[in-house]
C-alpha cells in the first residue's frame, strides 16, 4: 500500500512539474491561478525618471515592458545569440556577446518597435584545453533554448520574434527554429493570432562577406576569426572598456606569439612535421588583426547593423 501511495505522489509531482514548466496559453496572474486576459497595471507603477530610450528587457521593470508592448507598439522581440569563444590573445572571450548586445540594441532603436531580449552568452561550439576561452552548447540544446525563449516572448505578448546571431554555430539552430515556429503559427487554428518568427541572417555571413570586400579594396588582410573585423568592432563598441588588449595587437595573427607563418611548403602535410621542432602555441586568430582600429570597427558595426535593419524592415513589409 505504501508503495502505491508513494508512486501516486511521484506521479502527481511529475504532472505538477510539467504544468509548472508549460503553463496554459495566455499566462497566469502572478504565476498562479487560471489564465486571465492582461489588464493595465496602475500608472503610478511607471516611473517618470525611467530612461525614455530604454529597449533592453533586462533593464526594464515588468510594467515598463507591458507599457512598451501594449501602449508603445513595441511588439517585436529581438533574440540575439552571442557566445564565449577564444578570440586571440588580444580580445576578451565574451566578444560575440558584447558585440552582439551593442548591435542588437542599436537595431532595436532604429526599428523603433522592438525590445531586446537578454543576449544568449553561449552558442553551438566546443571547449578546448589549449585556447581556454570557449564554452559551447551543442546544436540540439541551442535550438531547444532558442525555441523556448521565442515561445516565452510570445507568451509575454510579443507578436513577432526576430532571431539574430554573432557566431556561425547558431546558424542552423536558428534557421530550424524559425522555420518550425513560423510553420506552427501559420496553421489555421493559430494564424489569426498573427504571430511570426523570423531568422534575420544578413547580420552574419552576408555582412562579413560584404565587409571583406571593403577590406580587400583597401589592401587589408581578410580574416575569418579575431582578425581586423572582429578586433576593430570590439575596439569601437568597447571603447574605454578594455575589451581589446591593444598592447597585444602585434600578436593578433594566425600563429603566435610573435610568429608570422611562412607560406606552406608545396606537398608538405602533417606527416612532414619535424617531431623535434619546438611547439608553437596557436594564437586563436584565423587571419591577421594587427592593423585593427576603432575607425574600421565603426564601419564594421554600421555594416552589420544597417544590413540587419534593412532585411528586417523588408521582411516586415511582407507580413502586413
Amino acid at each position: 500500500m505504501k508503495r502505491v501511495v508513494c508512486a501516486a505522489a511521484l506521479a502527481v509531482c511529475a504532472v505538477s512539474s510539467v504544468f509548472a514548466q508549460n503553463p496554459p496559453a495566455g499566462g497566469r496572474q502572478g504565476g498562479r491561478g487560471p489564465a486571465l486576459p492582461p489588464i493595465d497595471p496602475p500608472k503610478e507603477w511607471l516611473s517618470p525618471s525611467r530612461p525614455k530610450d530604454l529597449v533592453e528587457f533586462s533593464m526594464m521593470t515588468w510594467p515598463e515592458v507591458y507599457d512598451a508592448i501594449h501602449h508603445q507598439g513595441k511588439t517585436v522581440a529581438l533574440y540575439y545569440a552571442g557566445g564565449n569563444e577564444h578570440r586571440g590573445p588580444q580580445n576578451v572571450n565574451g566578444g560575440h556577446t558584447l558585440m552582439g548586445e551593442a548591435k542588437v540594441v542599436e537595431i532595436a532603436r532604429r526599428l523603433g518597435n522592438a525590445i531586446v531580449l537578454p543576449v544568449m552568452p553561449y552558442s553551438s561550439n566546443n571547449a578546448g584545453n589549449q585556447q581556454t576561452g570557449t564554452l559551447g552548447l551543442n546544436a540540439e540544446i541551442e535550438a531547444a533554448l532558442t525555441e523556448r525563449i521565442a515561445e516565452q516572448a510570445i507568451s509575454t505578448g510579443f507578436t513577432t520574434v526576430i532571431l539574430l546571431n554573432d557566431h556561425g554555430g547558431s546558424v542552423k539552430p536558428m534557421t530550424d527554429v524559425a522555420k518550425k515556429l513560423e510553420e506552427k503559427y501559420r496553421a489555421p487554428e493559430l494564424a489569426d493570432k498573427k504571430i511570426h518568427v523570423f531568422y534575420a541572417d544578413q547580420i552574419y555571413q552576408a555582412a562579413q562577406d560584404n565587409f571583406d570586400k571593403v577590406l580587400a579594396s583597401r589592401g587589408l588582410p581578410v580574416s575569418s576569426h579575431a582578425g581586423i573585423p572582429d578586433t576593430s568592432e570590439m575596439m569601437y563598441s568597447g571603447k574605454g572598456k578594455n575589451w581589446v588588449r591593444t598592447d597585444l595587437l602585434k600578436y593578433a595573427v594566425t600563429m603566435g606569439p610573435g610568429y608570422v607563418p611562412a607560406p606552406p611548403v608545396p606537398g608538405a602535410g602533417r606527416g612532414a612535421a619535424d617531431p623535434n621542432a619546438p611547439r608553437i602555441v596557436a594564437s586563436g586568430v584565423t587571419g591577421d588583426g594587427r592593423l585593427s582600429s576603432e575607425a574600421i570597427g565603426k564601419e564594421a558595426f554600421e555594416n552589420k547593423v544597417s544590413m540587419a535593419v534593412s532585411q528586417i524592415k523588408a521582411w516586415m513589409e511582407t507580413i502586413k
